[in-house]
C-alpha cells in the first residue's frame, strides 16, 4: 500500500516510465524464459536423436561381435565414439549382463539421480533413455538399447532345394536378444549452449529495455511538455489571471486541447468582464430599488396612519365640542356682562369672575391646541431619519389622548404604569406614535365590553458595552393568540379582523418602524387569557440601514 501511495505522488512522467519499464520487463522476462527454455529443450533433443541414432548403428553391427563375443571386434566398433565430443561411456553386455567390452570410465556409484526420458519423438521404441545426474552435479544422458539377432526360420518343408528357390520377401525371420548397448553422453556442450544462450537473451533483453526506455523518455517527454504547460497555465488561471494562454503548435490531439482551452480562457474573460458590468449595473440598480423602497415603506406607514386618522378623527372631533362649547359659552356669558354694565362698575365689581371666565377660556384652548397640534404631528409625513429626542411617558400619554374617546366608546378603560423619571430615547415621535396607535387599537379590538388595557412603561440602564434600552408594553384580557397564528401577525396583508375595520398591515409596518429604530417587538399570548406586546428601544439609537437585521420577533 506504501508503494502505491509513494507511485501516485511522483511526476507524470515518472509514472509513464516506472509502469511501462516494468511492463517491459516483465513481458521480455517472460519471453526469454519461454525462448530459453525452448531452446534448451532443443539443444537436450539434439543430443538425444545424435545419440539415438549412434546407438542404433552401434547396435546393428555389434550382433556378429557378440554371438562370438569377440571383444576385439567390439572395441574397434566402439572406437569411432571417440570422434564425438560429447561422448562419456560405452559398453556392450551379453544376454546375461555380462560386459564384454567398454569404453571410457564409468562409476555407477557417483549417481545421484536417474529419470527416465518419456517422448513419442523417439525413433526407436526398444532404445530407452534417462537424464542422469552425479554427485558433482555433472548431467548426462543414458541410452540403453538390446543387440538383436536376427535368423532365417526354416521347416521341413522349407529343406532341399525347393527351399533354395524362395523368394526372400517371403522369408521368416525369428528375432532374439543376444545383448545390449549402453551410450552415456555428456549435457556439459548443451548446458554451455544453454547458458550462452541465456546470456545472449539477457544482454538483448537488457539492451531492447534500455533503447525502449530511452524511446519512452523522449516520448513522453513530447507528452509531457505541453502538458506541464496546460498544468502551469491551468494554476495561473485558477489563481484569478485569465491573461495567459497555452503556446502548443502541434497538430495532434494536445494541440486540440490547447486550443480549446484557449477558448475557454477567452470566454471566461468576456464572462467575467460582463458580470463585472452586471455588478456595476446591478449596483445603480440596487440604489435605486432601495430608494424606491423607501419612498413606498413611507408611502405605505403614512397611508396607514391616515387610516387611523379616520378612525380617531371623531374622537378628536367629540374632543374638541367639549371645550370648544364652553368656550363658546363664556365667551358670550362674558360679552353680554359687559355690554349691560358700564365699563367701571365691571371693573370694579365683576373683575374676579371675568377673570375666572377667561381663564377656564385659555385653559380649554390650550387643551385644543394641544390636541390638534398632536394630531398634526401625528399626520405629518415623516422618515426613521428625522429622529429627536422623545419622552417615552410623554408619548404614551399624547396617545391616549388619540385614542380614549374609542376606548370610552367600547367601554374599555386604560390602566397605565408609568415608571418616572424615565430617560429620553432618540427616536421618531410621530412613528413610534403610530405603533403605541396601532397597539392599542388592536389590544380594543380583541378585548370584550367593560375590560381593562394596561400600558407601563420601564427602562433598563446602560452597563458596561450595553447602552441601555426603554420598554413599552400593551396588555389586554382578551382572547388571545394561538401559535398557528402567531407565525404569521407579522406578515404583510395577514388580519385576523372583520372585513372593513383592518388591513393587515400595522404589525406589518409596527415591526418595520421598530426593526428600523434598533428595535425588537415581543409576543406574550396565551389563547383565552390575553395578549401582551413589548416594544423595546435603545436608548442611544444606532443608525442602520434598511436591510439591517437588528430587529428581531420574540415569541413565547
Amino acid at each position: 500500500m506504501k508503494l502505491f501511495e509513494h507511485f501516485h505522488s511522483f511526476k507524470l512522467t515518472t509514472k509513464f516510465v516506472l509502469s511501462v519499464s516494468a511492463m517491459l520487463l516483465i513481458s521480455m522476462t517472460v519471453t526469454s524464459i519461454y525462448m530459453t527454455q525452448g531452446q534448451a529443450e532443443s539443444y537436450r533433443r539434439e543430443l538425444l536423436t545424435k545419440g539415438e541414432t549412434m546407438i542404433h548403428i552401434l547396435s546393428v553391427n555389434a550382433e556378429s561381435g557378440v554371438i562370438f563375443e569377440s571383444k576385439y571386434e567390439l572395441k574397434e566398433l566402439l572406437s569411432v565414439l571417440n570422434n564425438f565430443s560429447d561422448f562419456k561411456y560405452a559398453n556392450v553386455t551379453n544376454n546375461k549382463g555380462i560386459i564384454l567390452t567398454s569404453l571410457g570410465e564409468w562409476d555407477e556409484r557417483d549417481v545421484e539421480k536417474s529419470s527416465r526420458i518419456n517422448s513419442h519423438d523417439f525413433r526407436h521404441a526398444n532404445c530407452h533413455q534417462y537424464y542422469i545426474e552425479l554427485n558433482n552435479g555433472e548431467e548426462f544422458i543414458e541410452l540403453n538399447t538390446p543387440v538383436i539377432s536376427r535368423k532365417e526360420k526354416r521347416s521341413r518343408e522349407t529343406l532341399g532345394m525347393t527351399g533354395s528357390n524362395k523368394s526372400s520377401g517371403s522369408k521368416e525371420y525369428t528375432t532374439e536378444v543376444i545383448g545390449s548397448i549402453k551410450l552415456i553422453l555428456s549435457q556439459k556442450s548443451v548446458n554451455e549452449a544453454i547458458a550462452a544462450s541465456r546470456r545472449g537473451s539477457i544482454f538483448t533483453a537488457i539492451i531492447v529495455l534500455v533503447l525502449s526506455i530511452l524511446v519512452l523518455i523522449a516520448l513522453i517527454r513530447v507528452i509531457t511538455k505541453p502538458v506541464g504547460m496546460l498544468v502551469e497555465v491551468t494554476d495561473k488561471v485558477s489563481r484569478g489571471d485569465l491573461t495567459q494562454e497555452v503556446n502548443i503548435s502541434q497538430k495532434d490531439e494536445i494541440g486540440h486541447l490547447a486550443k480549446t482551452f484557449n477558448r475557454m480562457i477567452k470566454s471566461l474573460r468576456q464572462s467575467r468582464d460582463e458580470i463585472e458590468e452586471y455588478n456595476r449595473n446591478l449596483e445603480d440598480k440596487i440604489v435605486e430599488r432601495t430608494i424606491a423602497l423607501k419612498e413606498a415603506q413611507s408611502h405605505l406607514i403614512q397611508s396607514e396612519k391616515m387610516g387611523a386618522i379616520g378612525q380617531l378623527a371623531a374622537g378628536v372631533a367629540h374632543e374638541l365640542n367639549n371645550p370648544l362649547g364652553g368656550i363658546l359659552g363664556y365667551a358670550q356669558f362674558t360679552l353680554e356682562k359687559m355690554r349691560k354694565e358700564s365699563a367701571e362698575e365691571d371693573k370694579n365689581n365683576n373683575i374676579e369672575g371675568y377673570i375666572r371666565y377667561i381663564s377656564y377660556i385659555e385653559t380649554q384652548v390650550k387643551r385644543c391646541k394641544a390636541i390638534v397640534q398632536n394630531l398634526l404631528r401625528f399626520s405629518r409625513s415623516s422618515s426613521t431619519d428625522e429622529v429627536g429626542k422623545v419622552d417615552p411617558n410623554k408619548t404614551v400619554k399624547d396617545t391616549i389622548t388619540f385614542v380614549e374617546h374609542q376606548l370610552r366608546m367600547n367601554k374599555i378603560a386604560v390602566k397605565t404604569d408609568l415608571t418616572p423619571e424615565m430617560p429620553e430615547i432618540q427616536a421618531n415621535e410621530g412613528q413610534i406614535q403610530q405603533v403605541l396607535t396601532n397597539l392599542i387599537i388592536n389590544a380594543m379590538h380583541a378585548s370584550s365590553h367593560g375590560s381593562e388595557i394596561a400600558i407601563a412603561t420601564s427602562y433598563s440602564p446602560p452597563v458596561g458595552e450595553f447602552k441601555g434600552t426603554v420598554e413599552f408594553k400593551v396588555s389586554d384580557k382578551g382572547h388571545g393568540i394561538s401559535p398557528e397564528t402567531m407565525k404569521k401577525i407579522f406578515e404583510p396583508f395577514f388580519t385576523t379582523k372583520e372585513v372593513g375595520k383592518g388591513t393587515g398591515l400595522g404589525l406589518s409596518l409596527s415591526y418595520g418602524i421598530i426593526t428600523n429604530h434598533g428595535g425588537e417587538i415581543n409576543v406574550d399570548s396565551t389563547v383565552g387569557e390575553g395578549t401582551t406586546f413589548t416594544v423595546i428601544l435603545p436608548i442611544q439609537r444606532d443608525l442602520v440601514s434598511d436591510d439591517n437585521t437588528a430587529g428581531k420577533i420574540f415569541s413565547s
